[in-house]
Order: structure tokens, then sequence, then C-alpha cells
């Protein structure tokens, strides 16, 4: 089978499951990361955890905060730190966007995915997202259960 040029390759190396859940997702952006070199291979080895972490706005820049990356066993010195702040790489213009939003009543970046592309890139997929609050997880909740009770349903019926 021939693949098509739109096909995707990724292969993702951490996943924020427990955003879609806690936030309500407006609008995402496919952003770089700047690493060093053990941060890349220790994310080669698929262990990172971006679940408690965020992105802020600093001096005209975006910073990926509290985003843990184990530390390489055989990089010995040339180590990194594995929470260190990582800067995010998106255009000027963008990051002034992104800052925007998140001076806005209740926005903030949320990391998505982190991921490799097809070509070894690490990327990185922000979500500009507003909380939810607990009645509006119950109504997203109520839905889904719905939803999969009418497939159901339907799925019987033939």
């Amino acid at each position: 089978m021939a693949k098509k040029k739109g096909d995707d390759e990724r292969k993702i190396v951490a996943d924020n499951r427990k955003a879609r859940h806690a936030y309500a997702i407006e609008s995402t952006l496919e952003a770089g990361i700047q690493l060093m070199g053990s941060e890349v291979k220790a994310l080669r080895g698929g262990k990172a955890t971006i679940g408690e972490s965020y992105a802020t706005a600093k001096d005209g820049e975006i910073f990926l905060v509290n985003a843990y990356i184990p530390e390489y066993k055989m990089a010995n010195r040339f180590n990194h730190e594995p929470k260190r702040a990582r800067k995010v790489l998106v255009h000027k213009a963008e990051a002034r966007k992104l800052a925007a939003a998140v001076q806005r009543e209740g926005m903030t970046l949320i990391p998505l995915r982190l991921y490799f592309t097809p070509k070894g890139i690490a990327k990185l997929e922000l979500g500009i997202a507003k909380g939810k609050k607990l009645h509006d997880k119950r109504e997203t909740e109520k839905q889904r259960d719905w939803q999969r009770d009418k497939a159901r349903l339907m799925r019987a019926k033939g």
C-alpha cells in the first residue's frame, strides 16, 4: 500500500490526556522546542511527562515550564536538569498572539502532545485553553455517555 503525502507518521513521546478533560481547548498550535542533546536522547526513550506542565510568556518569548524529561544515563556530566524551563520556538507574531491570549480571563497555554516528526524533529502541540468548571466536566461526561449509548442502540437495531 502506497503512502499518501498527508500521512501522519509522528512518534508520540508524551501525551497530556487529562488536558481535554480539565480544559476546553479553543485552538491548537504546533511549535518547536529548544532542547539539549541529552534531552533529545532521553525523549527517544519515551519516558517524558507533560501532564503537570504549562507554557508561559516571558519577555516576548514562550517557555514550557514543569515538563519532566528524565536524565539520559550515558550523558554523564553533560546531562540536563529534568524539570528546567524550555524555550518554545514560535514566530514573534505568534508569541505576541499567545501572550495576549494568556492575558485574557481564564486562558492558559497547555501542552497537549510532545512528538517527533518523520524527519526526527521534536515538536510540541500547544493548546490555548480555558479551564472547565465542575458542572462543565459533568456535562461533557454526560454527552459522551449518551453518544456511546446511542451508538450501542443503533448497532442493536441493525
